[in-house]
């Protein structure tokens, strides 16, 4: 097992694993769905102990419910699903290079000129992921961004103020905005709907949201679901400048609020998780076990002038070794055990079955065989000819009785084993309904023959019956 845990591809594997639980956990905490990050640890522990103890009922119960598990929580959890995917992917910025002390000058002149003033107003700054959807009502607007048109807007009669103002790309793109309302119960009770709706988007996005009190004149950030009231100018300066900053970086964002301590804790608990889910999933599934199977058995390469003779075994049971998840692929329908008859002579002989009559996956082995050899009987082919008989099944209807029937032809050679040219070897034709006949009547039937009963020639010929019938 060690030697299997310092493989690379292992390391690897488990460190991209614990990738994705950090930036589940991370995204998860983010949104505060702790229900749901309770229910995911609770469930993979589950698992995972279920594989360690083999306990075959929890595993039973996991592979069969998973699946329609799964699509539930698609589709009930789809926007945290979907965060995760985004904040997964968004690492690339929107706003790379660009130089935005002029922007952050006119918003702090606006935010705090409202804030004297006891104007309510929000500001968004998108981050990295699109805000769009999370959008709803207000104006295009595409403007320059300048201190008279902001406070413009945010003017107690202007139809648009009690909505957000969205900055992005540099510009005013939208005004009177409404913004999707917090979910968590974090807030404190002083905040009003102003703040409630920052905090939702700043929960479902990686906006910055400034908001500006109408009751208090107070400035406050919203970023990542968490509240952070605003000191002074320089405050405010620096938060919009760290925030364009993430933006322009090209990589994972880690709060700076995170202390060092919970990060590597967070980290550490991420990989611990990955390495025992690992160890518990991966090695349960390479962990050699023995299985049976009852698979039939298939002769093949038998020699022109041979044939099988007498009853044959048709089936065995083969004992096999290896990882679990190979023998789990197995099934009777995919695997048959073959015994090669190409060098074999008239008589009676014996196989004794080995690996090299089953193929089998690299990794799965043979152990044993039920029973562990196979008796054959082989006898010389002889050419013979034998008559066709046609089948008839049934009775003429009333009234009309049976004249003749002729066989065309009446005989055909034969490829038998020796010991059947000592009896008589009939061959019928396919079945004759006499029934369906009213008058003379001819039909083209296929021969049917014992399995041990070959044409002389390549294929049967087909034979023609004549049945002539009369009144009564």
């Amino acid at each position: 097992m060690l030697k299997l845990m310092l493989d690379w591809r292992v390391i690897i594997d488990i460190l991209l694993i614990a990738a994705a639980l950090f930036l589940l956990y991370r995204t998860l905490h983010r949104l505060g769905a702790w229900k749901i990050v309770v229910g995911i640890f609770l469930a993979i522990a589950i698992f995972v102990g279920a594989n360690i103890l083999d306990l075959k009922g929890i595993r039973w119960l996991y592979s069969n419910v998973s699946q329609v598990a799964l699509i539930g929580l698609i589709v009930i959890f789809q926007p945290e699903i979907r965060k995760v995917f985004e904040r997964a992917a968004s690492l690339r910025g929107r706003e790379r290079g660009r130089d935005h002390s002029e922007l952050v000058n006119v918003i702090i002149d606006t935010a705090f000129s409202l804030a004297e003033k006891k104007r309510g107003a929000i500001f968004v700054v998108p981050g990295k992921e699109p805000v769009d959807r999370w959008l709803s009502g207000g104006v295009d607007l595409n403007a320059i961004p300048t201190f008279p048109l902001i406070m413009s807007i945010f003017d107690p009669n202007s139809p648009g103020h009690d909505g957000a103002l969205i900055f992005d790309g540099g510009r005013l793109t939208q005004f009177g905005v409404r913004l999707p309302l917090s979910k968590t119960d974090n807030l404190s009770d002083d905040f009003g709907t102003r703040h409630h709706a920052a905090s939702g988007l700043s929960e479902v996005s990686d906006a910055l949201v400034v908001v500006v009190s109408e009751e208090r004149g107070v400035i406050t950030t919203f970023r990542g679901g968490k509240a952070q009231r605003v000191n002074d100018r320089s405050d405010l300066a620096t938060r919009l400048i760290s925030h364009w900053e993430t933006i322009a970086f090209h990589g994972i964002e880690v709060p700076k609020e995170t202390k060092t301590r919970e990060l590597v804790s967070q980290i550490g608990f991420s990989l611990i998780l990955a390495l025992v889910f690992w160890s518990s999933v991966i090695l349960g599934q390479i962990e050699i076990r023995e299985k049976a199977f009852t698979v039939p058995i298939e002769y093949i390469g038998i020699p022109k002038n041979l044939a099988l003779a007498g009853d044959q075994s048709t089936e065995i049971k083969l004992h096999l070794t290896g990882p679990k998840s190979n023998l789990d692929d197995i099934t009777p329908a995919n695997l048959s055990t073959r015994i090669d008859l190409s060098k074999a002579l008239a008589g009676r002989q014996v196989f004794v079955v080995s690996q090299e009559n089953v193929l089998l996956p690299r990794s799965v082995k043979l152990v044993g065989a039920s029973p562990p050899s196979i008796a054959v009987s082989l006898e010389e082919i002889v050419e013979i000819e034998a008559e066709i008989q046609p089948q008839l099944v049934g009775t003429l209807p009333q009234g009309l009785e049976l004249v003749s029937i002729t066989v065309e032809p009446k005989q055909v050679k034969i490829l038998a084993p020796a010991s059947d040219n000592k009896q008589r070897i009939n061959l019928m034709t396919e079945p004759i309904y006499l029934e369906s006949i009213k008058k003379d009547a001819k039909f083209s039937n296929r021969i049917v023959a014992p399995p041990n009963v070959q044409p002389a020639g390549k294929r049967w010929p087909d034979v023609e019956v004549l049945i002539k019938v009369r009144a009564r």
